[in-house]
């Protein structure tokens, strides 16, 4: 990493379908940060890079190309396979850019990216500071702590916690009295998301703590 470059934030959650990709979109309009996404897996007309490019109004923020494109809807490794590519670990380079990157990644932590590599490798890899999204289901704070457990123990410094989705006051004030880490924001639950909506959903993120 250059030293006009800033420690990029890695965007993971605790699960899939957490809400990664909105609040990529709304931290990279706060910030007019690039963004990049490693690994899409899916639909590559619906890429989480077209969705957040869709909903983000600034003119600064650069888009850089996933590392892998794979075609099928699947975990990272199967969907390589599918494809008959295999994902390598030293292919990942940080893009070159002196704004600060927001890196999305593919579900959650423990996601495997061929035999051996983890989603929590490439963030190693990548020397990220990361922002956990967490959302409220039965069996999220077990979810939650253990990806904290994780990330610690590979002294992966993370940045702090956004929940997203409807709020419930026990289990978030549980995870962070427990995990002693900062609550970035709430994002409530969002019925209609469009550039508007992810403008002003900003406010409700703080990562100058």
């Amino acid at each position: 990493m250059s030293h006009s470059q800033k420690k990029p934030y890695f965007i993971t959650g605790i699960g899939t379908g957490i809400g990664k990709t909105l609040v990529s979109a709304i931290v990279v309009e706060k910030l007019h940060a690039d963004y990049w996404k490693p690994v899409q897996s899916g639909d590559l007309d619906t890429a989480d890079t077209l969705t957040v490019q869709s909903l983000v109004s600034n003119q600064t923020s650069i888009f850089h190309p996933e590392t892998y494109r794979l075609t099928q809807p699947f975990s990272p490794h199967k969907s390589a396979e599918i494809d008959g590519v295999t994902i390598e670990l030293n292919k990942f380079k940080l893009p070159q850019t002196s704004n600060q990157l927001i890196i999305e990644g593919a579900g959650g932590l423990m996601v495997p990216l061929n035999d051996k590599d983890l989603i929590v490798d490439l963030i190693q890899k990548l020397g990220a500071e990361v922002i956990l999204v967490s959302k409220n289901y039965l069996g999220s704070i077990n979810h939650t702590l253990l990806s904290i457990e994780l990330l610690k123990s590979r002294l992966i410094p993370i940045k702090g916690i956004v929940f997203n989705g409807e709020t419930n006051a026990n289990s978030e004030e549980y995870i962070l009295n427990y995990s002693k880490l900062n609550c970035l924001g709430r994002i409530p639950e969002i019925s209609d998301i469009s550039k508007e909506t992810i403008s002003a959903l900003g406010n409700l993120i703080n990562l100058t703590a």
